[in-house]
């Protein structure tokens, strides 16, 4: 940013991208206040105590102490920035349909404190529009009246929790502005805090590539969810097959089987295009499959599982190891175990959990690795799970994250 605009950053949600984002503007230099809705997140944050894994508590710690970021629930306090980033999660309503009201409630409360010349980027996923048709006609109806110039632009986050090499700094982010002022300041902003800032000609371009980034993961892993229920059906290692196929240096990327999909993104992103194409008159059908294909896939791997049992058992105690959406976190958002355990019960089995880095889940405490069961379920590898210490009790484990290759006890997907 030039150096007489103010660099003061306002950042709207403090969670799994809000908060990372903030603390590389500190890095970059900018001031910043995050503001979220929910006042027991501010205060912890506050205190010092980080609520999400990629941050940890000495890096916020030390950009409070230096009094370059603050949390508040204050929307006023934008007021001060001339950069303010939407970060609310875009999940999906009831009927897995796109569910914007965290993204307008966000826009509507931000907007009567937007000062002039301030450029606000929605990070938020959304469907192609959505800035241009929900977030800037909320801000204009409802900002100061002197302030007759305010950018937009759209700039889709790009977070892997958990990514020990990728992250804020030197992940690659694209940007797309209504105009040529907001797509200039958009990417001065952006050139800031990132290593590299991709120019894209407008805000749907943007809102689109991120959808397409997370539905080309969702069909591909439903592609290898299906091929995995072929080559098991018929007595075929699918991890030799993905092996085998690797060494293939052009035209293959190898992805593995598992329980299904989960996070906030692969599960919800692709059905906000599903959601955007059939108000268009079309039909994304492909993604559609393969969506139920995901869907299909905790209900399969129940029931392999429940075949590893001793017939004479008539209701088998089954363990579940890891319940958070993906290793090395405690992020259990959308986590496709949750179907799991209701298949499993489904099918008369009573059902306990164990993850090292989830306290408590849905409602529900774990259990320790000695629990008696009859089976176990490797759903999520997470650091301080040993495996071996239930193998040697004579208890089959269904592996589905291929971390133990011919392990005496253990069968994978």
């Amino acid at each position: 940013m030039s150096p007489q605009v103010s660099r003061v950053l306002a950042i709207i949600g403090q969670g799994y991208v809000g908060l990372p984002l903030a603390m590389a503007a500190v890095d970059a230099g900018w001031t910043v206040v995050g503001v979220d809705n929910f006042e027991t997140k501010v205060a912890q944050i506050n205190s010092g105590k980080s609520p999400v894994e990629d941050i940890s508590d000495t890096q916020l710690q030390a950009a409070l102490t230096s009094g370059v970021y603050r949390a508040s629930t204050d929307f006023s306090s934008v007021a001060k920035a001339s950069v303010i980033t939407i970060c609310v999660p875009t999940p999906l309503d009831e009927k897995r349909e796109p569910d914007l009201s965290l993204l307008q409630s966000a826009a509507s409360a931000i907007a009567p404190f937007v000062s002039n010349e301030t450029l606000v980027v929605s990070e938020s996923t959304s469907y192609p529009g959505t800035l241009r048709d929900i977030i800037i006609p909320a801000v204009d109806s409802l900002k100061p009246k002197d302030s007759v110039k305010v950018y937009f632009a759209s700039a889709p986050e790009r977070v892997n929790p958990g990514d020990p090499v990728w992250n804020q700094k030197n992940t690659p982010r694209l940007v797309g502005a209504v105009d040529a002022e907001s797509q200039v300041k958009a990417l001065a902003f952006y050139k800031s805090i990132c290593d590299v800032a991709v120019a894209v000609s407008s805000p749907e371009v943007a809102e689109a590539a991120k959808l397409l980034e997370n539905t080309f993961r969702l069909v591909n892993i439903a592609l290898i969810n299906e091929f995995t229920q072929l080559c098991a059906s018929t007595g075929i290692n699918v991890h030799e097959v993905i092996d085998a196929a690797s060494s293939k240096p052009y035209g293959f990327m190898p992805f593995r089987p598992g329980v299904g999909v989960g996070g906030h993104c692969i599960p919800v992103d692709p059905l906000y295009l599903t959601w955007w194409a059939r108000q268009n008159g079309g039909r994304a059908e492909f993604v559609e499959a393969a969506d139920s294909i995901n869907h299909a896939m905790p209900k399969y791997v129940a029931l392999r599982a429940l075949k590893l049992v001793a017939p004479s058992v008539i209701k088998p105690k089954v363990l579940i190891l890891g319940v958070a959406y993906k290793p090395g976190v405690g992020d259990v958002r959308e986590t496709p175990v949750s179907e799991l355990r209701d298949h499993l019960k489904a099918h008369g089995a009573e059902v306990a959990w164990h993850d090292p880095l989830v306290t408590v889940w849905e409602g529900s405490d774990p259990v320790d690795l000695d629990w008696e069961c009859d089976v176990a379920i490797l759903a999520t590898k997470q650091p301080g799970v040993d495996i071996q210490q239930i193998v040697a009790r004579g208890i089959q484990v269904l592996d589905c994250t291929n971390s133990y290759k011919n392990h005496q006890g253990v069968t994978s997907l």
